[in-house]
């Protein structure tokens, strides 16, 4: 009788599990690979696996009605600003006449898929230092006169977490308009108290995908940019969070280094729009920002720069992988060199075999990763990616710490920095927002602080690497089945 109740059991999970398998294979069906690394966890964790599917799954219900509603008024808000700015979509006029035709092509690209204005009358400030970063921060907040909107992926409740937070409070009490986004799932641990300075002085503070039970189902989908963009003429994008892990402050992952801007011009109004509709996302209620002048301050001619940007954000809200396709893009126009900073390299097939393309091209090729990791799993799946662009001539250096920053430099023609890493999860999973920047000058500057960094690193080469333990070999093939789905 137990033997009949154990087969009966057996058969209706099988069954259930073959449903499941049918079910991810048809929402999965325009990305194979992923589609087999969510069979294969079916396989392995009958049920369970289904279940870890509704929660870090593809499809992010964002099929809903009424977030398709929300982001279209988005959308007609952001139509309306560009309008009443005179924001052209395609004016070859404003590009520099030094371009190559393929660097216009880069630029045409990301207006095309993400709307992305091209501005030419930027200043770029570039940290490499997080003191320097938040220094330079807390004056502007301390400075600002009107409007004070802030992004964060991570906000810790420590010393400088803290030190951000009061200060907010200080300019919300004067009267300023202060607003504080930060998303949820990435700062559970973080009391909501903690902002409670802010939200008492008259700030707003709200979270990126709440606490609504129905959003623990996108627990696989962060808001991973990092905005900031005071009285609509300051921005600041890049790879930095709030936290004393920046300032070289974690027990064990040191030192650590990322890279982080700060925008002066026309490109912070892509910078304000961005930060608009991801609040009017996350509000539950109309928010009417009302005066466009308030929010996207005018570039007096004094204070014009001579960078050319393009803000360019992606997301799980959207099927273009604009970030990716701007990156490969990059990679597919470079004559000479491709400069890498990640602290994750999981690309895809389309971003490896560019890189590979150019490598055998005989474009110089350097990747720079962290020795240390601050994700053991996904630092052995990077492990095993470096496999398949060593072999094709890639020079991939370890630097000395944790290594957080997201660059990329093509020759002298342009770069880009932000918050989006080299990985699967930033091109298809995260929101992100990163600033493409073009001309020689502002690369040279990139390359610059790559270059400086690559006197501290050490080159990982191809008998070295071939010669790790065979138990590692064993983690990272392992790892490396679930990549699409880390």
């Amino acid at each position: 009788m137990s033997n009949n109740i154990y087969s009966g059991i057996s058969m209706v999970v099988i069954v259930i599990n073959i449903v499941f398998i049918i079910t991810a294979i048809f929402f999965e069906r325009k990305k194979p690979v992923q589609a087999l690394s969510w069979v294969l966890t079916f396989l392995l964790l009958p049920v369970v696996g289904f279940l870890l599917y509704l929660i870090f799954g593809k499809k992010l219900h964002f099929k809903r009605k009424k977030f398709h509603m929300k982001c279209d008024k988005n959308k007609q808000y952001c139509q309306s600003i560009y309008n009443t700015l005179d924001y052209a979509y395609y004016d070859e006029s404003s590009f520099n006449e030094l371009y190559n035709e393929a660097v216009k092509q880069l630029i045409k690209l990301n207006i095309s898929t993400s709307y992305s204005n091209f501005t030419n009358d930027n200043k770029v400030t570039i940290f490499t230092d997080a003191e320097d970063k938040y220094r330079e921060l807390l004056q502007d907040i301390e400075a600002a006169k009107t409007s004070i909107h802030i992004l964060y992926f991570i906000i810790q409740n420590d010393n400088i977490g803290k030190k951000i937070i009061n200060a907010l409070a200080k300019r919300a009490k004067e009267g300023l308009e202060v607003r504080l986004l930060f998303d949820h799932g990435s700062n559970l641990l973080t009391p909501y108290k903690a902002y409670k300075p802010i939200i008492d002085n008259g700030g707003e503070v709200l979270s990126f995908f709440s606490n609504a039970i129905g959003n623990y189902l996108r627990a696989n989908y962060r808001n991973h940019r990092k905005i900031v963009v005071i009285d609509g003429g300051i921005g600041y994008v890049g790879g930095m969070n709030i936290g004393d892990e920046y300032l070289g402050l974690h027990k064990r992952i040191t030192p650590w280094r990322d890279t982080h801007l700060k925008i002066m011009g026309s490109g912070v109004h892509s910078l304000q729009l961005r930060f608009m509709a991801d609040w009017l996302y996350a509000s539950k209620n109309d928010v009417q920002f009302g005066n466009i002048n308030k929010y996207f301050m005018p570039v007096e001619q004094k204070d014009k720069g001579d960078t050319e940007i393009q803000i360019v954000a992606s997301g799980p809200d959207t099927n273009k992988e604009e970030i990716k396709r701007g990156l490969i893009k990059m990679i597919n126009l470079a004559k000479k060199r491709i400069l890498i900073q990640t602290p994750y390299f999981v690309p895809d097939s389309s971003f490896l075999e560019a890189l590979q393309n150019a490598s055998m091209s005989g474009v110089e090729v350097i990747i720079q990763i962290p020795t240390l990791p601050d994700k053991r799993i996904v630092y052995k799946v990077t492990m095993s990616f470096i496999a398949d662009v060593i072999e094709y001539g890639v020079k991939t250096y370890l630097y000395p710490g944790f290594l957080h920053a997201k660059m990329m430099v093509i020759d002298d023609d342009c770069c880009a920095i932000g918050s989006a890493n080299i990985d699967i999860r930033s091109f298809a999973l995260n929101f992100e927002i990163d600033a493409f920047m073009y001309g020689e000058e502002i690369s040279q500057r990139c390359a610059k602080i790559f270059n400086n960094d690559l006197e501290l690193c050490t080159l990982i080469t191809e008998e070295k690497f071939k010669n790790r333990s065979i138990f590692s070999k064993i983690e990272e093939d392992i790892y490396r089945l679930l990549s699409p789905i880390l």
